[in-house]
């Protein structure tokens, strides 16, 4: 039985190890079969064998009545517009229809489309434009195949190689049917080692022959940014957008294949040239307003890119990263994508491009005019969250950077004579507050004349939304001052990124023109509104910025608050508004209107003696005697003022019979209106001092309350 046992089991080993034998053998079998029916696929995928057969057709090769081109044809035709075409495909299908290996008719049906799945190889594009160079492809071809790279330029793995032929792109610029595209082309790749005195004069001669055409314009401006010695001619600031959209033709199929590809594509397709193309509706709606994804010019992926080390900056996570890759990032071409990234941002203002700044003013300059600004009829959609959410970023970037965008600026100039006041009122106002200094020779037109029809016309919640907006621009506009002011105080930069410079008489005279602008809006403001106190407090919080002016900013000039203003603060019923007033008066600069305030002034509140003769406001005695108002003159001073009438009574209850109208101030002090006890300590004590204070009400002596 022993011996059985022992039998058994050495067989069952045996059988074991025979077994895993069998498996083993059948395993390697089993992956052979499937490698070789993956093969046998590969081998027999329709669309791989359309490539290879595209890859080696001959020149020559007839087009009509070919069957096996027409078949392959459809095959590619079908992925390239259900799903895009993969880098290679794009590399072969490219370099077959721009040799016109079977005709110039192919060449336009396979451009029509060439979807790019992912991206785009640079290599493959190089070649195109060596074919572009044999000068066999007919004209309306090569504007197809420069409008369908334009189309795609975001989506180049790299650039490299493309720059490295910018004299040969160049050469294509005199040609009046490509000029247009090959103008934008440059536009994107243009740096300033492009930028050479005899590629200027060459520009200048064809605008000479052109005309001032706004696509040569613009070249211009970004080499002008660059060289400005070598571009001596004279650009206009404000320029229509130059460059028209181009991607049409692709726009459906490109939308198509992003989506269904969950967002692969690193593009937004609606956005890649930042212009649309123009329709037969003048009605527009806000396609364009989104805030483009954001991704690098060098896609990550890319066998350059990894050659260069260049950092995507899509990858840029934390300010570490910034710092640590800050001379491996290129910025987008798509550079509105910035705006959604504050570390983007933080890189954009640390390398100071002007070439970025011009490039970003030019996709902002599109977004707010073409697609904002001249839409017709439904102008009340623009509510939409694609508005909104455009202007709040814009916004968020512009209080980031802490300065203004040039296009924004000239959209704000256009769109306040068509605006109504209410659509989008604080994110237009917020951008309105955020614009440069103006001249003054021009600010009445640009900007004063449009906010007086709005002002007058409106509700008392919008002339306090003007006012702090004025407010706000004054703020800002000293700030850039005091940050851009040379150490000789006679020139000043006020902005970075726009060539305005101005000098400080030039500044201070848009100051003053402000100053007094905002003091005729709140003086027929106050009348409307019947000396509302929001609206008082609004203009109260300008006029104590104007303050500022000579007290915190160092400005050499004191502009007063007109009559309209200062009489109904100081008659005000709220004892925060004489208050405030005070604070405003608090300013030691002496001349007329000042001294004549000031004057006026005390001799209300201190001295009892309004209405009187030689006085400020002088009113015929009869008209006084039919108020019925005993000691008229006497009803506006510190004890019976209707601003302080309850904090006299209060006093008077705490110290019994006697009103000592020393303890009285001090009391009022105690309240905490500074502004008060700054206008006294400064304008009756050196009264008092000089031998002056006849008051009749003197330090100390009690008054019968």
């Amino acid at each position: 039985m022993a011996k059985a046992a022992n039998l058994s089991r050495s067989d069952l080993d045996s059988s074991s190890g025979s077994d895993l034998s069998v498996s083993s053998r059948t395993s390697n079998r089993s992956l052979r079969v499937v490698e070789k029916e993956r093969r046998r696929n590969e081998a027999g995928d329709p669309f791989l064998l359309a490539l290879k057969y595209f890859s080696e057709v001959e020149a020559g090769t007839p087009r009509i009545g070919n069957d096996v081109l027409e078949r392959n044809l459809v095959q590619v035709e079908r992925v390239g517009l259900s799903r895009g075409l993969p880098p290679e495909a794009i590399s072969v299908m490219l370099d077959y229809a721009m040799s016109l290996r079977t005709g110039g008719m192919i060449c336009v049906r396979v451009l029509k489309f060439l979807i790019p799945a992912t991206v785009v190889p640079q290599e493959a594009v190089v070649q195109a434009v060596a074919w572009l160079c044999v000068s066999k492809i007919a004209i309306s071809t090569q504007v197809l195949f420069l409008r369908w790279l334009l189309t795609v330029f975001d989506m180049i793995d790299s650039k490299d190689n493309l720059r490295a032929i910018y004299g040969f792109i160049f050469h294509f610029v005199t040609e009046e049917n490509l000029s247009p595209y090959i103008c934008h082309l440059l536009y994107l790749l243009t740096r300033r080692e492009s930028v050479r005195p005899f590629r200027v004069r060459k520009l200048l001669d064809l605008q000479t022959k052109m005309g001032r055409q706004p696509f040569l314009l613009h070249l211009l401006s970004l080499y002008k940014v660059f060289c400005p010695e070598l571009v001596t001619l004279a650009l206009p600031s404000q320029m229509r957008s130059g460059f028209k959209n181009h991607n049409s033709t692709w726009k459906a199929a490109l939308s198509a294949v992003q989506k269904r590809n969950n967002g692969q594509v690193l593009s937004d397709i609606s956005l890649t040239l930042g212009v649309k193309h123009k329709t037969n509706s003048r009605k527009r709606k806000y396609h364009h307003l989104e805030v483009p994804s954001l991704s690098s010019s060098v896609q990550r992926n890319s066998p350059s890119s990894s050659s260069r080390k260049v950092f995507a900056l899509e990858q840029l996570h934390t300010f570490p990263q910034l710092l640590d890759n800050l001379h491996r990032i290129e910025l987008p071409s798509q550079m509105g994508s910035l705006l959604g990234s504050s570390l983007a941002l933080c890189y954009l203002d640390y390398v100071q491009d002007d070439s970025a700044f011009l490039r970003l003013n030019f996709w902002l300059g599109h977004a707010l005019h073409e697609e904002f600004l001249f839409c017709s009829g439904d102008r009340g959609s623009g509510s939409s969250s694609e508005a909104l959410h455009l202007l709040n970023r814009l916004l968020s970037t512009q209080h980031f950077l802490q300065e203004g965008f040039s296009s924004t600026e000239g959209f704000l100039y256009k769109f306040l004579n068509v605006w109504d006041g209410s659509l989008l009122r604080p994110q237009i106002l917020g951008l309105l507050s955020d614009i440069p200094v103006v001249p003054s020779s021009c600010i009445n037109q640009l900007l004063f004349e449009p906010l007086v029809q709005l002002f007058f016309t409106s509700t008392l919640f919008f002339k306090c939304s003007v006012i702090d907006c004025l407010n706000n621009m004054l703020l800002k506009w000293l700030t850039w001052h005091s940050v851009y002011a040379l150490e000789d105080g006679l020139d000043i930069s006020l902005h970075s990124h726009t060539p305005m410079n101005m000098s400080l008489s030039g500044f201070m005279d848009s100051v003053v023109e402000l100053v007094r602008f905002v003091g005729r809006l709140a003086a027929m403001g106050l009348q409307l509104e019947g000396c509302h106190s929001l609206l008082l407090s609004f203009i109260l919080d300008f006029y104590e910025t104007v303050c500022d002016m000579f007290l915190k900013y160092g400005l050499p000039m004191v502009v007063m608050p007109p009559v309209g203003v200062f009489y109904p603060a100081l008659f005000a019923t709220d004892p925060v508004s004489v208050d405030r007033l005070g604070y405003i008066m608090y300013s030691r600069q002496t001349y007329r209107e000042f001294n004549h305030y000031l004057s006026f002034m005390v001799s209300c509140l201190w001295n009892s003696k309004m209405f009187l003769p030689g006085m400020a406001i002088e009113v015929d005695q009869e008209l006084l005697s039919l108020s019925k108002v005993a000691k008229p003159w006497t009803s506006f001073d510190l004890i019976h003022h209707p601003a302080f009438l309850g904090y006299a009574l209060d006093f008077h209850h705490k110290v019994s019979e006697n009103f000592y109208w020393d303890w009285y101030l001090e009391f009022l002090f105690s309240q905490g209106f500074q502004g008060l006890q700054q206008f006294v300590q400064s304008s009756i004590t050196r009264r008092s001092v000089a031998g002056t204070n006849d008051q009749g009400q003197g330090d100390r002596q009690p008054t019968n309350s």
